[in-house]
């Protein structure tokens, strides 16, 4: 008698879902999107107006590029996505567009921030193993890391693809000492993520 593969599949997957149901999972992701949908409307809505009646975008960022680096600009980049993620990275994905190769610098852009979630990751596992430091992420992060032991790689999906820091969802997966392996997997959903904005805000400029 064949038995069918598919079935435990199903089940599994079924499983999957009633748990992310049960434990909340797609109320908070639908949160967050509502929340990031709003700052991204208001991103975009400024810098038309800002482009439009106070200053030319696109001079300022021909300025920045006349004026400073790339290695320069891409080490602010990194330093910033390595450390909570100080500064969006969708002014530098807009920087990008006036590069010789913009595709090219887009994708370093994108490399540099795998790394510095990364780095950001070994971060947290450096700060679990001092106490002092340890109890007062405990306290500050305790809502992250809650959830990130309940949800694990769907919430390293969803920092690397929302418009939200992604180095501090990296730092707790590191801190809680998520399986690395599986960290630098679901991490490269950050590509993903600047390939969308790239196309997006590409056309934009």
């Amino acid at each position: 008698m064949k038995t069918n593969p598919r079935k435990p599949k199903k089940r599994n997957l079924k499983s999957l879902h009633n748990y992310y149901s049960y434990t909340g999972f797609y109320k908070y992701l639908n949160e967050n999107i509502k929340k990031s949908i709003w700052p991204i409307v208001g991103v975009v809505v400024s810098l038309i107006l800002f482009d439009r009646y106070v200053f030319d975008v696109k001079e300022g960022l021909s300025f920045i590029t006349e004026n400073f680096s790339e290695k320069t600009i891409l080490l602010i980049f990194f330093i910033s996505e390595s450390v909570l993620g100080l500064i969006p990275p969708d002014l530098f994905i807009a920087w990008a567009e006036f590069q010789s190769n913009p595709f090219l610098m887009l994708f370093i852009l994108a490399v540099l921030s795998y790394l510095g979630g990364v780095l950001s990751y070994w971060q947290g596992v450096g700060i679990a193993s001092i106490p002092s430091i340890k109890s007062k992420m405990d306290t500050r992060f305790a809502e992250s890391i809650r959830n990130t032991r309940r949800w694990g790689g769907f919430l390293i999906i969803v920092g690397a693809l929302l418009p939200l820091p992604f180095s501090p969802a990296s730092l707790v997966a590191g801190f809680i000492g998520y399986p690395h392996r599986l960290f630098l997997r679901f991490a490269l959903f950050r590509f993903l993520r600047f390939a969308i904005y790239g196309l997006a805000l590409f056309s934009f400029f």
